[in-house]
């Protein structure tokens, strides 16, 4: 984008300038030429910036909307197995937490219920290992038969094969006395949603009960409209800033264009996976995504944008050769980004342009 210049009170910057303006004529090439000599003072060139002119490749750029959004690959959304009634919440939105660490205690019936069948299991095994070893001793003395014994066996087997699964059951929920489970952090992260409360009711067919995502990766969705589909493909390079930090660009490239348009926004999307181990890219702020368009083959000079002085609707900029050779140029626009103004004129060798303190010179050398 270009950068407007506005007239200002000059005065007490003009002093710092040597030489003075008078009469000028315009030359062929563009340059206005000064009758009288103009050079620029050490102290003045302390603040001005002297910029090269390239001849490159244009380049002009299209900026598209978008929003940071999480990385889907990496979310989970917890919910549980279980009703129950909350006793206990660890844990906030936007806290860190780790694999392992108990975040809630749930109140289940179904725990209860768990728990008799253990005692119960355990209760029956008890029973039959002392039956069994009657039985065998029985058999010794010949008043039993051994299929007896072999039944007996069995189902002695069978009680502590429905007793471990009841442990292990007990053990998933990571049930404790009382009735109660804990829910645990499932992994490393932050909490970008939750959604339970001390005394809340839960069951398995309600909405999650908190999200994790560990927010080192994020995904940007771009907005693709129909007219701009022909200059987008995978793999383009782009630059990503937010509405929280317009001045700070993020380098990615486009991931995946997803081939469906979006039925609410009338938009094809495509995705942009940017590293954000600063977190200073945070889920849900607006974005704009700027990818260059190439103009195959063509070639311009490239201003920088900082260098253009706007003067009754016309554009010019300041060259410069040496602190005693600057003068004014007219430029007409061909094409632009971010960063350059692409011109139609040409540049002699050893041709450079001040791109700050441009409007002070342009003034003084058109007084």
């Amino acid at each position: 984008m270009k950068t407007k210049l506005t007239y200002v009170s000059m005065v007490v910057l003009i002093k710092l300038l040597s030489g003075c303006a008078a009469d000028s004529t315009t030359t062929t090439t563009g340059h206005v030429a000064d009758t009288t000599k103009f050079c620029l003072s050490e102290q003045m060139k302390k603040t001005t910036v002297i910029s090269p002119i390239d001849l490159l490749p244009i380049t002009e750029q299209l900026s598209l909307s978008g929003k940071i959004d999480y990385n889907e690959n990496d979310l989970v959304a917890f919910r549980s197995l279980l009703e129950g009634t909350v006793e206990r919440v660890g844990f906030e939105l936007g806290d860190y937490v780790k694999a392992g660490q108990i975040l809630a205690t749930i109140k289940s019936t179904h725990v209860q219920e768990l728990f008799q069948e253990q005692r119960n299991f355990q209760n029956q095994i008890a029973m039959a290992t002392k039956q069994l070893q009657t039985k065998k001793e029985l058999l010794q003395d010949g008043m039993v038969a051994g299929t007896e014994v072999l039944t007996t066996e069995h189902e002695l087997a069978s009680l502590k094969i429905e007793l471990d699964r009841v442990q292990q059951v007990l053990k998933m929920y990571r049930a404790k006395g009382q009735g109660s489970f804990e829910i645990v952090a499932p992994k490393n992260g932050y909490i970008i949603q939750k959604a339970v409360s001390v005394g809340q009711s839960i069951s398995a067919d309600q909405d999650p009960l908190f999200s994790i995502s560990n927010l080192k990766q994020v995904w940007v969705m771009v907005n693709i409209y129909a007219n701009n589909l022909k200059y987008i493909k995978e793999g383009d390079a782009v630059k990503v800033k937010t509405i929280a930090q317009p001045d700070i660009f993020y380098a990615g490239k486009i991931d995946k264009i997803y081939h469906v348009f979006d039925d609410n926004e009338h938009v094809l999307k495509a995705r942009v996976v940017l590293e954000n181990q600063n977190l200073q890219l945070m889920p849900g702020l607006a974005a704009d995504i700027i990818i260059d368009k190439s103009n195959a083959g063509a070639e311009a000079y490239a201003v920088p944008n900082a260098a253009i002085v706007f003067h009754n609707n016309k554009e010019y900029v300041v060259i410069y050769k040496n602190d005693c050779a600057i003068s004014t140029k007219r430029i007409t626009t061909l094409a632009s980004n971010e960063q350059y103004t692409f011109v139609q004129e040409k540049f002699e060798q050893g041709e450079q342009v001040i791109s700050k303190n441009a409007l002070l010179l342009f003034e003084q050398l058109n007084p």
